[in-house]
């Protein structure tokens, strides 16, 4: 992170606090391009200046910190030779050791305020920050001229700043998605020409729904269950990218005609004020969202949910929130560990993207996106993400299946299929290089693409737009996309049956499986067919490494013994200490596989003059530890956050706890949660108790409430106010319905009183 000094010289006479003191920061570009090629090269007609007052909406975007050692730790937790191998980080540990400061959070927000930038919201890892302003405050405050131009290639006008953003701002920020709305992202969907010559383009013919078209079932059977596979996505949830909303009622009705039922309930999230409903009624097209969503959950369809991120980008006039709709899928909770994108477009600078594909990465996330249906990628008008090296990209295939719900007969290259060079000329990442190596028409120095493959010929069932059904009509990587989605939630369920991580971003695992002896049993190699570049034995610019042979491949990439280590949690996660007082909160180890090495702990991060012991000093097994946090009485309030560690031979892991210090005689409460872990059978009721302890004089009455459970889950807090002076208890009461997804999630307490926040949390376990 760069920074300007800010110098300022106090005297007797300037009794000023300081708060009141201006920093004045020297102006600077930001980390990435946001200047159109076409307006520098006046390709795009000038047409005038933006009025004054039409209000935009931006998304400031900040640098990582620590780049070079979140680029070591991302090398470390994908190499199987590593002891950090797929020892993920939270969003809470991600965000301590490599997001932006919050001094460099603070800094930017405050500087948004000065200029009369609205902030619209703020996110957890402070990476991002939404606002809104008028013209003329964007343009004093970012250095530049917004202008309106004739769209080079469309019959519409567009608007863009002139120049690169140059912000008197003392923290260099990376990007601001919303300052031109050039680009108007595309679905990587493709309906089919009915022009086309008889046998160009063929029907499908085994499949089990309408018109013997494909069922997302059909993928399942082909690619997974005639494997001999029995996963269903159990205790897993998958995240789909999407810039416009849609109608459940679509998805209903697809169901309904496929004569199946739908186990997994959807949420429709809106990350930045976008509508979540899209109606044929209302000019919108919901084709690419209802498929997102049928092909996901028919490969893994008894997931806890399908959460859909929706943001602005996908109608008329509107700019990319790109950043937004993906740091919401990084910042959620719990997080989404695989992820589905179908959609393309053109940002101004291709690199605008990568610290959320990062944080991904580092968080145990999979990120799948479509390679695109207009074949070699130096000819096709979108590509990217596509062919970022921080993204798995999907390619398309043409399947033939034995019968309905039967297994794989063959596979040829789509036609469609995007791939090729990469066109915004990413160098080769490390994991491609031997694949590369033996692919004639593959570059050895760029990224190539795509990565992995799936059935995209015009052979599905889609319903969409509240209107009649079709079938063998519409086609794309977006079908390949999703059905990979899902089947990672596959593979993420084993590796959690395993007593293991997630899986994560899967690039070098799959690359490394294609280098070795279980490559021809793992995935389907495509050598005939494809785009204008062709298919090969081995790699190739159409199909990438193959599609997947279901359960083998699960169990290469997930593994088919347990994996022994140990994980730590903190409950409370948030405790309030009055000076010269202490606070306590209880420290967790859950070890898998058999793993019996005493877990040392030690803290980092607190203040001087806080002192912090466990009792017991290490655990060995399943155990707990009392974290005491003894607070002088000169220790500056405020808040500080202390991470715990345990230390067990060459493994570490780490906790967080949020403390906060209060002054004397304001007084704080602490709450558990007792019993921790709950199980309650579909059609029964269930309760756990929210215990609160007040200390230093506290004397107020506490509300508490509860979240999370998902739908099927009732959960009711009697008393839902913990009477003055604030130590006693409430009940929570869960009443789970018969309907209700099976699978274990977290729910959270929150205890509001005094003026302090207290949240705990426990876990529920639906079967």
């Amino acid at each position: 992170m760069i920074r300007r000094p800010c110098r300022f010289v106090l005297t007797l006479a300037a009794l000023v606090s300081l708060g009141s003191i201006v920093c004045l920061a020297q102006s600077q570009t930001l980390m990435t391009r946001h200047t159109r090629e076409e307006v520098t090269s006046k390709t795009a007609p000038y047409m005038g200046r933006m009025a004054a007052t039409q209000n935009m909406e931006m998304t400031l975007v900040l640098q990582h910190r620590n780049q070079p050692q979140l680029e070591k730790f991302l090398k470390d937790v994908q190499d199987p030779k590593n002891p950090n191998y797929r020892h993920f980080l939270s969003v809470d540990q991600f965000t301590t050791k490599y997001g932006p400061s919050r001094e460099d959070y603070d800094s930017v927000k405050a500087w948004a305020k000065e200029n009369g930038f609205k902030i619209l919201f703020t996110t957890r890892n402070r990476q991002v920050v939404r606002v809104s302003a008028v013209v003329s405050d964007v343009e004093r405050a970012l250095n530049v001229h917004m202008g309106i131009y004739q769209h080079p290639t469309e019959s519409r006008t567009f608007f863009a700043p002139d120049r690169e953003p140059t912000p008197n701002l003392a923290v260099r920020l990376w990007s601001i998605a919303g300052l031109d709305n050039y680009s108007t992202p595309k679905p990587m969907l493709k309906r089919r020409n009915p022009s086309q010559p008889s046998g160009v383009i063929a029907n499908a013919t085994t499949g089990s729904c309408p018109q013997a078209s494909f069922c997302g079932s059909d993928m399942r059977a082909a690619y997974y269950t005639s494997t001999g596979g029995t996963l269903d996505g159990t205790g897993q949830t998958i995240g789909i990218f999407n810039f416009i909303g849609t109608d459940l009622a679509d998805l209903t009705t697809y169901f309904t005609n496929a004569g199946q039922t739908n186990f997994v309930p959807v949420t429709l999230l809106s990350v930045d004020g976008q509508s979540t409903s899209c109606t044929a009624s209302g000019g919108c097209d919901d084709t690419e969202q209802t498929l997102d969503m049928t092909q996901s959950i028919s490969m893994a369809p008894h997931m806890s949910s399908l959460v859909m991120y929706i943001g602005k980008g996908g109608l008329s006039g509107q700019t990319l929130d790109d950043p937004g709709i993906l740091n919401a899928m990084a910042t959620a909770n719990p997080l989404n560990n695989q992820l589905s994108c179908s959609w393309a477009w053109r940002p101004a600078d291709n690199t605008t993207d990568d610290p959320i594909f990062e944080e991904f990465q580092a968080q145990g996330q999979s990120f799948f996106t479509a390679s695109g249906d207009s074949g070699n990628w130096a000819t096709a008008s979108f590509v990217w993400p596509a062919d970022d090296p921080n993204i798995t990209s999907v390619g398309g295939t043409d399947l033939k299946t034995t019968g309905p719900a039967g297994a794989w007969a063959s596979e040829t290259g789509w036609v469609d299929g995007g791939g090729g060079v990469s066109p915004n000329k990413f160098p080769i990442p490390s994991y491609q290089v031997a694949a590369a190596a033996g692919c004639a028409k593959c570059s050895q120095t760029v990224r190539n693409g795509p990565d992995i493959s799936g059935n995209s010929d015009f052979t599905f069932y889609v319903c969409s737009d509240q209107e009649g059904c079709t079938a063998n009509d519409f086609g794309g990587t977006s079908f390949a996309t999703p059905m990979w989605g899902g089947f990672m939630a596959l593979v993420n369920q084993q590796a959690a049956n395993n007593g293991g991580s997630s899986v994560g971003f899967i690039n070098p695992a799959v690359y490394d499986i294609y280098g070795s002896s279980s490559y021809a049993a793992d995935f389907h190699d495509e050598t005939s067919g494809g785009n204008s570049l062709g298919t090969a034995v081995g790699y190739d610019l159409t199909t990438g490494i193959g599609s997947p042979i279901g359960q083998p491949l699960v169990d290469s990439l997930a593994g088919t013994g347990t994996t022994s280590g140990f994980s730590l949690s903190a409950n409370p996660t948030s405790v309030s200490v009055a000076q010269g007082a202490s606070g306590t909160s209880t420290i967790t180890s859950t070890v898998t596989g058999g793993f019996n090495t005493a877990v040392v702990l030690s803290a980092s991060g607190q203040p001087s003059g806080v002192t912090v012991s466990f009792n017991p000093t290490s655990i060995t097994g399943n155990g707990t530890s009392t974290m005491t946090m003894a607070v002088g009485s000169s220790v500056a309030t405020g808040t500080y956050t202390i991470t715990v560690t345990g230390t067990a031979g060459s493994t570490t892991e780490t906790t967080t706890v949020s403390l906060t210090v209060t002054g004397t005689g304001a007084g704080t409460f602490q709450i558990g949660v007792t019993p921790k872990m709950v199980t309650v059978a579909r059609g029964s009721t269930g309760q756990t108790r929210v215990v609160s302890m007040v200390s230093g004089g506290f004397d107020s009455a506490i509300s508490v409430s509860v979240s999370g459970g998902g739908n099927g889950v009732s959960l009711l807090v009697t008393p839902a106010t913990i009477a003055a002076p604030g130590s006693g208890q409430s009940v929570v009461r869960i009443k789970v319905n018969a309907a209700a997804a099976t699978g274990t999630s977290t729910i959270t307490v929150t205890a509001t009183g005094g003026g302090v926040t207290q949240t705990a949390s426990f876990k529920l376990t639906v079967d």
